[in-house]
């Protein structure tokens, strides 16, 4: 049977914008691997959408005086456009309002509900008398326990970054009238995470100790030491996967529970306008899951939703990976939608157009992998500057200049290759071998640290050799071929990390884009005759005054 890949994006939260951390953290990565895939001719699913329910999108669609509908519509809309603005592919962008959605998250709960994997309990809840509705975690607010923040939220403080629970606010008070809330009985249904313990810790600590990364793993023993309990798959609100019991009006299904179905119902929305099969990927043994997330997300996806899958007891996969980094700070400080410290993706294409690439270049090797990590503004110039446009860029543009003025646009006839000559065709041909190492590894920074690598080992070669100069003229053409060597080399290797330039390298070198064993095997070679297309402009300087604006759009927002 066929090897398959279903690639997972965690599903971006349908409230607000995305921004630079979102893209770090886990789009622009899961895109490289997913590219990398293709390019190996595997089949790969890539798949992720809108995650639409949930407090925080009441909470917004109260603050514009709008439906919760409208709210998830305008956001969708918004983060679907950026995706495709930014180059990244998905086989399938869901929504988890829709009906399809909601019919299978359904029957997932019925199916636990009737096999009893679900209980009823009484509790607690705080409740707003003055509006009448019980206040899940985001509709309350007060100081957190740990670092005093006074408008920490009920499940996390933006501030320390600490989890939180509604029990741990000292002083709590409602997000929507502000009263001061009570203390009133609920029901709700439980999932017992308990009973997994043992599961989870064979599969986890014993089966991915080595191959797990080691914030994942870390994350995940530190919950199983405390010990699993029972958690609440249920909760008071009217926006969500209504709980398919009869006489439970105005309880939902937790978005912690039905949102990572989503990528289910994302699959066999897929299958469907595919004609295929979708648990030839869900069921199938010889498929691998490979899910990126974000840090905060890691719970969820490697304890949660893995017992999910294993209660339900239908023949679901386990994840293979799943792939968390850390978060990426903005100008020292941790990023903060609700106090709007952030680059928002929207805003950026609007302030740098046609410059997606330079985005993608900057946050791959800023990318958070083993630690937080930060994005700055003059960083983000003198890595366009000195790396795009001074390497890759001049690179690139000197070798089609000097084709042209020497050659008329053609690919010369080489003469006999020095020992250097040589060596630089066999380095060339390792270094498709050696990214593949690095991606195969989830060492995705490195691998584009690396693709820059063989830009400067062009250009070394380039200014050593000497092309230009009359006492080499005997040796042009050989030092030509074997330069546009690298360049194709790096056309084709660019389509990982850089889509938009790669398109316009495949269309400057009259190329296509070739498979990766084709790039291995050494098949993509310009051969003398070659003709080569126009050169065009890849990346343009950014001036001074342009971060000098975005710095101070910065601080004026938080002026207001």
């Amino acid at each position: 049977m066929q090897e398959k890949y279903i690639v997972t994006a965690a599903f971006p939260y349908a409230n607000g914008p995305i921004h630079i951390g979102h893209l770090a953290g886990v789009y622009f990565p899961a895109d490289v691997f997913v590219r990398f895939l293709r390019k190996k001719k595997k089949n790969v699913l890539f798949i992720s959408g809108s995650d639409e329910h949930g407090v925080p999108i009441a909470i917004q669609a109260q603050k514009e005086k709008k439906t919760p509908q409208e709210i998830v519509n305008k956001y969708h809309n918004m983060i679907y456009n950026c995706f495709l603005n930014f180059g990244i592919q998905f086989d399938n962008y869901f929504r988890t309002s829709k009906k399809i959605h909601h019919k299978i998250a359904s029957s997932f709960f019925m199916k636990l509900y009737k096999n009893n994997q679900i209980f009823q309990k009484t509790s607690n809840q705080y409740y707003d008398p003055n509006v009448n509705q019980f206040l899940s975690d985001r509709y309350l607010c007060g100081i957190c326990p740990y670092c005093k923040e006074k408008d920490a939220y009920g499940d996390q403080c933006e501030s320390c970054g600490s989890s939180l629970s509604t029990d741990d606010l000292i002083h709590p008070k409602s997000m929507i009238s502000g009263a001061h809330p009570i203390l009133k009985q609920t029901q709700h249904w439980y999932f017992p995470l308990n009973k997994y313990q043992k599961f989870l810790e064979n599969w986890i600590l014993e089966n991915h100790k080595k191959d797990w990364k080691i914030n994942v793993y870390g994350q995940s023993k530190s919950w199983l030491e405390q010990g699993l309990k029972p958690r609440a798959i249920t909760r008071d609100l009217t926006w969500g996967v209504h709980v398919p019991i009869e006489n439970n009006k105005g309880k939902v299904l937790y978005v912690w529970f039905e949102a990572p179905i989503g990528y289910i119902s994302s699959t066999i929305e897929w299958a469907k306008q595919k004609h295929t099969n979708w648990k030839d990927y869900w069921k199938n043994p010889q498929t691998k899951l490979i899910q990126f997330i974000g840090k905060d997300n890691i719970v969820f996806h490697c304890i949660m939703f893995p017992v999910m899958l294993k209660a339900y007891n239908s023949g679901y996969i386990l994840p293979h990976q799943i792939l968390a980094n850390e978060f990426l700070n903005l100008e020292n400080r941790k990023i903060s939608t609700s106090r709007n410290w952030a680059v928002w993706a929207h805003e950026y294409l609007i302030d740098f157009p046609n410059q997606q690439d330079t985005l993608r270049y900057v946050l791959l090797s800023n990318m958070p992998e083993t630690k937080d990590n930060n994005f700055n503004w003059k960083d983000f110039q003198r890595k366009n500057n000195n790396e795009l446009v001074a390497v890759l860029g001049n690179f690139i543009q000197r070798n089609f200049a000097l084709v042209q003025k020497y050659y008329q646009g053609m690919i010369p006839n080489h003469g006999m290759f020095s020992e250097k000559d040589q060596n630089m065709l066999e380095n060339i041909q390792q270094y498709p071998k050696k990214i593949r190492w690095f991606i195969e590894s989830y060492k995705l920074r490195e691998s584009l640290s690396y693709f820059m690598k063989l830009a400067r080992l062009g250009n070394k070669y380039l200014t050593e050799e000497e092309p230009w100069k009359r006492k080499n003229a005997k040796r042009v053409p050989t030092i030509l071929y074997v330069s546009m060597q690298i360049v194709v080399m790096l056309a084709q290797l660019s389509e990982l990390f850089l889509p938009y330039t790669s398109q316009k390298l495949f269309g400057m070198l009259r190329v296509k884009s070739c498979s990766w064993d084709q790039l291995e095997n050494g098949k993509n070679r310009l051969d003398p005759g070659h003709r080569l297309g126009d050169c065009t402009l890849l990346f343009q300087k950014i001036n001074n005054e342009s971060i000098h604006q975005q710095i101070q759009k910065l601080h004026m927002i938080q002026k207001k």
